[in-house]
C-alpha cells in the first residue's frame, strides 16, 4: 500500500516501491485561487530534495514547487497541460504533477504524516 507524506511547503508525496507521485496539497491550490498553468519537469531531470522543480500558476500568483525528495523524473502529468484546473478539483488524485524514482529512501523520514501535515496548518 502507498504511504504518504507532506512538506512544509504544502507538496505531498505518495510513495510505492520506491516510487513516489508529487504534487500541491489541498490546502495550497486552495490558497492559490483558480489555477491557470502549471510548468511541469521534463522526464529525466535529475531533482534534488528542496529545490523547485515545477511552478504552478494561479489568478492570485505564481508558485514554486520544491521536490520532497530527491531522484529522476520519470513521469509528467501532461493532463495539466491543457486542464491544469484538475489540480484545484482533485489536488491529491488527478491533479498530480509528477513520478519520482527516489535515489534515497531516508530522505522520506524528514517529511511529515497526514496527520503531523493538518496540524502545521493548524487544522
Amino acid at each position: 500500500m502507498a504511504e504518504i507524506y507532506f512538506t512544509k511547503e504544502h507538496e505531498w508525496i505518495k510513495v510505492e516501491d520506491n516510487v513516489g507521485v508529487v504534487g500541491i496539497t489541498a490546502y495550497a491550490s486552495e490558497q492559490l485561487g483558480d489555477i491557470v498553468f502549471v510548468e511541469l519537469p521534463e522526464e529525466g531531470i535529475i531533482a534534488e530534495i528542496g529545490k523547485d522543480i515545477a511552478v504552478v500558476e494561479s489568478v492570485k500568483a505564481a508558485s514554486e514547487v520544491y521536490s520532497p525528495v530527491s531522484g529522476t523524473i520519470i513521469k509528467s502529468n501532461e493532463d495539466l497541460n491543457s486542464t491544469p484546473e484538475i489540480v484545484n478539483e482533485d489536488p491529491v488524485g488527478k491533479g498530480w504533477f509528477y513520478e519520482i524514482k527516489i535515489s534515497n529512501n531516508d530522505e522520506l523520514s524528514g517529511l511529515m504524516s497526514e496527520e503531523e501535515y493538518q496540524k502545521h496548518i493548524g487544522d
